[in-house]
């Protein structure tokens, strides 16, 4: 397959323009993020890759680190987590509280807010410095120790974070948080403020496109069964109450952020990061959600 061709197809028909959506601006740090950044990147299991645009410059990866926190806690909790979150798409928004009422306190998935800090509050109490132990995760599946924490990113959420304040507070009140709302929340911050580049997202993101293996030492990180239980949620949960749009336009497993990111898997072929800070109504990138309808419109595959 002719990746490169296919995306400078892409970058020729589509450009990033004012009004194609708004930058996440109930955290304000990310507002300053000038909203026409627009980059992909695009890497093999074979090991070839494939870009254009700000597809090296860091940004927010914001919910897309949901993903890598729920890999940490299912394989050291295994089925004892889903005791705690379901495995449902919402249908409501990502930050919602009436959902979580309904549930008694139960969040339908861990994509949502509400399931991601169930998921932190469940590593907090099995690791002895989560903020460590996630970093160097995430720098183990990319192979690159430079990522970190966007310092200024998770003061701008705890600062503004009143949802996730009431969501913590209210599964606490019903007994599905353990530890004190203040650590959970400031961890469940900081992996929001994971800054990436699409580079290095596509390659973390080739654990679950290529079999729970590592893309360059090919070493098992996680099992198969694994794999397949995160690309299924991804694929239903992915993105929020657009999860099944994103499904039906594009076909493959993916997460996306607020920060304007989105990564998605083609399991046994490739892994695609795509970056562009304007959102739709729903949360998710604009533009990056047309790109990959493209990307798979092109190459005529899916995992359908």
């Amino acid at each position: 397959m002719d990746y490169q061709s296919i995306l400078n197809v892409i970058q020729k028909e589509f450009t990033p323009k004012e009004g194609m959506g708004k930058v996440a601006g109930y955290i304000p740090e990310l507002s300053k993020v000038d909203p026409l950044k627009f980059g992909i990147y695009l890497f093999c299991q074979d090991g070839a890759s494939f870009q254009f645009g700000d597809s090296q410059e860091k940004f927010s990866i914001q919910s897309i680190s949901k993903v890598f926190t729920l890999t940490i806690a299912k394989e050291l909790l295994g089925k004892e987590l889903w005791k705690r979150v379901d495995v449902e798409p919402s249908g409501t928004a990502f930050n919602s509280l009436t959902e979580l009422e309904r549930e008694h306190g139960i969040p339908r998935n861990p994509f949502i807010n509400a399931g991601s800090i169930v998921v932190a509050d469940a590593l907090l109490s099995v690791l002895d410095h989560p903020k460590d132990d996630l970093l160097e995760f995430v720098r183990k599946l990319c192979g690159d120790n430079d990522i970190h924490y966007d310092e200024s990113v998770a003061k701008s959420e705890k600062k503004h974070g009143y949802r996730n304040k009431a969501l913590v507070n209210y599964m606490k009140s019903l007994g599905n948080i353990n530890n004190d709302t203040d650590k959970v929340l400031d961890f469940y911050f900081y992996q929001c403020s994971i800054a990436m580049t699409c580079e290095q997202l596509s390659k973390a993101f080739m654990l679950f496109a290529n079999e729970g293996k590592h893309f360059q030492t090919q070493e098992k990180v996680i099992d198969r069964q694994s794999v397949k239980r995160i690309n299924s949620i991804m694929q239903t949960c992915g993105f929020y109450d657009e999860a099944g749009e994103f499904s039906f336009r594009v076909g493959l497993p993916g997460k996306s952020g607020v920060g304007g990111g989105i990564v998605a898997v083609h399991p046994k072929q490739y892994s695609v990061a795509v970056w562009s800070p304007m959102l739709n109504k729903k949360g998710n990138s604009a533009l990056g959600m047309k790109v990959l309808e493209e990307l798979t419109s092109l190459t005529g595959v899916s995992i359908f």
